[in-house]
């Protein structure tokens, strides 16, 4: 099952895409991480999954990664009086903090914290922001707003407050309950939702203290103001532009998504593109050109990868998306100009051994016209770096931790494989030309660079490179 693009496939799996034999469709289609929505769904569906994701993982001999999704906050208005009402623009329109049901002139908000953080002028967008609203007065428990774009709402629409840091954890007590749950079963990365500041992640690294990587979704305004610090504390990111582009002008999304992936590629951690992106393919076996476009855009700019959501989990054409999104993919992929764009945004290496070694190992390869470059990592840090560098050859990612393994099939290039725990170097580059050549990376004669850190089992320690030959 060796993928030959670069980039990897998230699908979102759901209610069309929950049997055995649909996952493995999903998968033989070009998934290569599977992510379990706690949105949506019980406990028991989700273990379910989780159990047929790991069956096909021996089925199919090859490392599978799962990324558990947690909710987040909602915010939500409460119930009106008929179920719903129409506001209309240019009249007043009043927010309280109690349970009254609402009507065409007021309507409950039963969350504290955005009246604390209110002020007048600031923008409040209902209903994914089919209706806004500006403050013009506020206190503890009210809000006297003007409409400025009406419309009907009705029970529970969501609320964003796009200009405003909410004295709110990421993770609610349902969070809580799912996360332990999704790390006793054993997933291997956890997506953060509604993260708006630096303290957020670090709430969550003690919380799960490093039995998954964690992966940021950036989908709040205030989040971009604290990209760097955010970036460094993640494992990796998601560019959410879901609820990103109900908080920002539609005009703003694909400057900020660039930014983030700018920023993500400098620090050598993955990021994902997600929303959106095969959106007609819901309901429709072709995508529009435009949103082929879309996603050919995220793999110019350096993406990891990108992400189904709907499309796999609820559509109609879920094999059919995951197949599209590997066409689009492989089809850039093998376009010169996407060479020339990696190699003219490739980073300088960082000031540290590891980089130093992976700019050489990538500069090595191209000038012996290696066919890979090997790694060797307990925990995937060397892997990680080598992706960093892009190089033109794909990344084979040895390790002997089943965890590290499922993680690296996240990252950009790399072709992970579990192995024996190694002793001494001669024995990994051993190993390194028996795999490359039992994984179809090298004939008899081909060169390989291998890069390792020694001693053994130390993170961010990689500090040698060899060259070898297939015998």
């Amino acid at each position: 099952m060796r993928r030959r693009r670069r980039a990897k496939i998230i699908a979102t799996l759901g209610p069309k895409t929950s049997s055995e034999e649909q996952i493995s469709a999903l998968f033989r289609a070009g998934a290569d991480v599977f992510r379990l929505n706690f949105s949506h769904g019980a406990h028991e569906g989700h273990k379910e999954r989780y159990d047929i994701i790991r069956s096909l993982e021996q089925q199919f001999n090859r490392p599978i990664a799962i990324l558990l999704d947690l909710q987040g906050p909602k915010l939500r208005l409460g119930e009106f009086e008929n179920g719903s009402a129409k506001v209309l623009a240019g009249n007043p329109f009043r927010l309280e903090l109690n349970n009254t049901k609402g009507n065409d002139v007021s309507a409950s908000l039963p969350h504290p914290e955005i009246f604390a953080a209110l002020k007048p002028e600031m923008n409040l967008l209902l209903d994914d922001g089919k209706v806004a609203l500006k403050v013009v007065r506020c206190g503890a428990d009210f809000a006297e707003t003007m409409v400025i774009n009406g419309g009907v709402l009705s029970d529970h629409k969501g609320v964003n407050v796009p200009s405003a840091i909410l004295d709110l954890s990421p993770i609610t007590e349902k969070d809580r309950i799912d996360l332990k749950y999704g790390l006793d079963l054993g997933v291997d990365w956890v997506a953060l939702s509604f993260v708006q500041r630096p303290e957020d992640i670090i709430e969550a690294k003690k919380l799960i203290e490093g039995r998954a990587g964690i992966m940021a979704k950036l989908e709040k305004p205030s989040a971009i103001e604290h990209l760097d610090e955010i970036v460094e504390l993640s494992d990796a990111l998601m560019v959410a532009r879901g609820d990103l582009g109900v908080e920002l002008p539609p005009e703003d999304v694909p400057a900020v998504q660039k930014q983030i992936i700018y920023a993500c590629r400098g620090a050598g951690k993955p990021v994902v593109v997600a929303t959106q992106m095969l959106e007609s393919m819901i309901h429709a076996p072709t995508p529009t050109r435009a949103e082929a476009s879309d996603v050919a855009t995220a793999i110019y700019d350096g993406a990891d990868a990108v992400m189904l959501s709907a499309e796999t989990a609820v559509g109609d054409y879920p094999m059919e998306s995951v197949a599209m999104m590997d066409r689009i993919i492989n089809r850039v992929e093998v376009d010169p100009i996407y060479r020339k764009i990696t190699n003219a945004e490739r980073r300088e290496p960082e000031n540290t051994a590891a980089d130093a070694i992976s700019a050489a190992a990538r500069q090595t390869a191209q000038t012996v016209s290696a066919t890979v470059i090997v790694t060797f990592s307990s925990s995937g840090s060397t892997t990680m770096r080598a992706a960093r560098e892009r190089p033109n050859v794909p990344i084979l990612g040895l390790t002997p931790n089943p965890s590290t393994a499922r993680k690296l099939a996240l990252a950009w290039g790399v072709h992970s494989v579990l192995t024996p725990d190694l002793t001494s170097f001669t024995e990994m580059v051993n190993i390194a030309l028996e795999v490359a050549k039992m994984e179809e990376f090298a004939v008899k004669g081909d060169a390989i660079v291998v890069t390792a850190g020694v001693p053994f089992g130390t993170p961010g320690a990689t500090n040698i490179l060899r060259i070898a030959w297939a015998e």
